[in-house]
């Protein structure tokens, strides 16, 4: 009898210890999703007289859509990116960076990572509570335009309950 236990008992920690090996499931940008904010971005920022660049990127911080009005300077598309990466990787407005950089001095440092851009402009997106991705708008003529750019795009396109940044 022992012989036949030792096996079952074997098999069942086997399988007991497996099922904490699952992949885990996480939302993300889809690419219509993505397409549907840069759009939004753009439309918000011509109803205020500007055009501007508007980048997505997924979860993971890769692009996943980008769009560039008119007669905007080649330097905003990069700046589009790297705001919208800040955000998704910071969890955090970069507006707020911004001023968490100036004001408190355990938080200075954050100018010196050279993956973040602490510019106005990038915005987490999160459904359900989670972050699933970031918007990031540049030149529209200063950050608190490309801001508002960025949270118009998300309250129009995700609803204003359900984006909490």
């Amino acid at each position: 009898m022992f012989g036949i236990t030792l096996p079952i008992t074997l098999v069942l920690a086997a399988a007991l210890g497996a099922t904490s090996a699952v992949p885990l499931e996480h939302k993300t940008v889809s690419l219509a999703l993505a397409n549907s904010l840069t759009g939004a971005a753009i439309t918000s920022c011509r109803a205020i007289g500007k055009e501007a660049v508007v980048a997505v990127v997924d979860r993971g911080g890769n692009l996943v859509a980008l769009q560039r009005g008119d007669d905007i300077g080649p330097h905003n598309t990069l700046a589009a990116q790297r705001k919208a990466f800040t955000a998704l990787s910071t969890k955090t407005s970069t507006a707020v960076l911004v001023e968490r950089a100036a004001s408190d001095p355990a938080s200075r440092n954050l100018v010196t990572v050279p993956e973040l851009l602490l510019l106005g402009g990038g915005v987490p997106l999160v459904v359900g509570g989670d972050v699933v991705g970031g918007i990031g708008v540049a030149g529209s003529g200063g950050s608190a335009n490309d801001e508002r750019c960025a949270t118009e795009a998300i309250a129009q396109v995700l609803g204003a309950a359900t984006h909490r940044p």
